[in-house]
């Protein structure tokens, strides 16, 4: 990188790309660094400069651009795609061609992309027909919140987005959505595309200047959105309100522990375990706090996971674009939750999600995937603190 930044080495170079290229960008380099040094940081303006580097004709680059420029930037597009991707998994298309095998024989990327896609299906039975009640009673006016929902968490994960406000609702916050939020820009950064990631962290600066804390349910976007203030670093116009934008960004486990959550019933018999997301660990700092809440469901048959610091191999979308590496270090996570014989693996982040998921199909292992609130949504569905909805 320094090389390259002094110009002592071409941008160009095998030596530059293969390393940038081949990094999963999970920062844990970052914890032991003894000179602090931010790597995430230099590895997104590192691989700009690759992004830049790149012939334009090459194919994978172009249908790197396209998807960056002119899906992710465009809210009704994005919609529309997700739209069709649940379509697409909820009839069970994904599935069948999966069974199939014809995918397989179009690429090993295309087969592996299918398996994301039907790893994101519902793995717990979510609470669909109760709303979350006015919550505990306080002294003080109830805190109001705002709920950043991402762009896969609500096109493919939206039972998460409401069982987080559920959750929140249940322990007195009032939660809000800003309609006029978009991506959280991580894939355009951890890709190199600086622009496209500024662009939409400008839409969601002003989408929610007025509020208070910003939680999310999802780490790939809680340490995007908290690396606002450093984006903005250089532009004068901006940096006073993306760092006080960053400073509002709290992961919903942290924002339970500002209050005496509350307690549920028990929910099931079954071994639970968890993973901890590299960005939720290491970019927003919440891993404690994600596995404290999961742990705060009483009785919860809870079994520690070897190597749950570790990377699952997913990383934005590392999978599709390093299959082989990113095989290997799944194979290793697989391994390691194999060994719990959990049957439920809690995790907080969707890509993470999907990748393990994904990792469990192919090794034919039947434990389910979910986020950690989904299992205290459940017990607190089951302790009866929510009302059934009389609309649905």
């Amino acid at each position: 990188m320094r090389y390259v930044a002094e110009g002592r080495l071409e941008n160009t170079s095998s030596a530059f790309s293969d390393h940038i290229d081949r990094c999963l960008g999970c920062r844990a380099c970052e914890q032991v660094c003894p000179a602090g040094v931010e790597y995430g940081s230099l590895l997104e303006v590192s691989r700009a400069e690759l992004l830049q580097a790149q012939p334009k004709n090459d194919f994978s680059n172009r249908l790197l651009r396209l998807v960056l420029r002119h899906l992710w930037l465009s809210p009704t597009r994005l919609r529309m795609f997700f739209g069709a991707s649940r379509l697409f998994r909820d009839l069970g298309l994904a599935n069948l061609l999966l069974k199939s095998g014809l995918v397989k024989l179009i690429s090993l990327q295309a087969q592996f992309g299918l398996t994301l896609l039907e790893s994101s299906r519902a793995s717990l039975s979510p609470s669909n027909q109760v709303v979350a009640t006015t919550g505990i009673k306080t002294e003080q006016p109830p805190e109001s919140v705002l709920l950043f929902s991402g762009c896969v968490g609500e096109g493919l994960f939206a039972r998460v987005n409401r069982a987080t406000t559920r959750v929140l609702r249940a322990n007195g916050f009032l939660v809000e959505t800003p309609a006029d939020q978009v991506c959280c820009g991580a894939l355009h950064a951890h890709a190199g595309d600086l622009d496209g990631a500024k662009k939409l962290a400008r839409q969601n600066i002003k989408a929610f200047e007025q509020g208070g804390p910003i939680i999310t349910n999802a780490g790939g976007c809680g340490a995007m959105l908290v690396s606002y203030a450093h984006l903005f670093a250089n532009d004068d116009e901006l940096v006073i309100a993306a760092t006080e934008f960053t400073s509002r960004v709290r992961d919903v486990s942290q924002q339970l522990q500002t209050c005496s959550i509350r307690v549920g019933d028990e929910v099931r018999d079954e071994r639970v375990t968890y993973d901890a997301s590299c960005h939720l660990m290491y970019g927003q700092k919440a891993s404690e706090a994600s596995l404290k809440m999961l742990q705060s469901i009483p009785g919860l048959n809870f079994i520690n996971l070897e190597g749950a610091d570790r990377c699952c191999g997913g990383a934005g979308i590392y999978n599709l674009l390093q299959p082989e590496l990113s095989s290997q270090v799944l194979d290793e996570k697989i391994s390691n939750i194999r060994n719990t014989k959990a049957e439920v693996l809690a995790t907080g982040n969707p890509g993470c999600q999907m990748q393990i998921g994904a990792g469990a199909c192919q090794a034919g292992l039947n434990f389910r995937v979910c986020h950690p609130i989904e299992l205290v949504d459940e017990s607190y569905a089951k302790a009866g603190f929510y009302s059934e909805d009389k609309d649905r």
